[in-house]
């Protein structure tokens, strides 16, 4: 897997990094290269405790396109490693983010837990099961009890991953994860 660092940062981004003096950083994180062959067992607990994410596609004409996608606690999953799946559900019927899978698979996942202010950036390269090719992928990625239509199933071969920056991540809190607190907070 590549460290995010060498898939992102480029000439332009570097120039900027020169210039505020925090290149030599970042060139020193890219020397020692990937530090990991694929997701640990933190980063896949991570990803299955959120309920959404937002995802991150490109249309044929370029045109950069942000989804929030939603679901049960869960309903991303790591397959393995190098690999993250989830059911398409049933919904609006615009079709954007698949359509731009078709023509341009680059992904690109943000993943929030405000609670703990950490975000976990995920890019990749994405494509689509339809719903009936592959039983074994959709019963792994099925959610017992969720009654929303699987359309598809999205499969994301991942490149590089980073955890980023807490320190603008203010704490917020869903209902039902302030419903879990005994005590009110304030």
């Amino acid at each position: 897997m590549q460290s995010y660092g060498a898939v992102m940062f480029g000439e332009a981004s570097k120039r900027l990094q020169e210039r505020a003096g925090s290149r030599a950083q970042y060139e020193r994180l890219a020397a020692m290269g990937s530090r990991t062959d694929g997701l640990s067992a933190s980063e896949a607990e991570f990803i299955a405790e959120r309920d959404s994410f937002y995802l991150g596609s490109v249309t044929a004409d370029g045109w950069p396109y942000i989804q929030h996608r939603g679901g049960p606690k869960g309903f991303l999953i790591a397959l393995d490693a190098k690999t993250l799946a989830f059911a398409d559900f049933a919904g609006n019927k615009q079709y954007i983010s698949a359509g731009n899978f078709e023509t341009n698979d680059r992904v690109s996942l943000f993943l929030m837990s405000y609670p703990e202010q950490a975000r976990l950036k995920v890019i990749g390269h994405a494509h689509v099961v339809d719903a009936g090719a592959d039983a074994a992928l959709e019963a792994r990625v099925a959610v017992p009890g969720y009654r929303a239509k699987v359309e598809r199933v999205v499969v994301i071969d991942l490149v590089a991953f980073d955890w980023n920056c807490s320190q603008h991540i203010e704490r917020r809190w869903s209902a039902g994860e302030l419903a879990t607190h005994r005590t009110p907070i304030v």
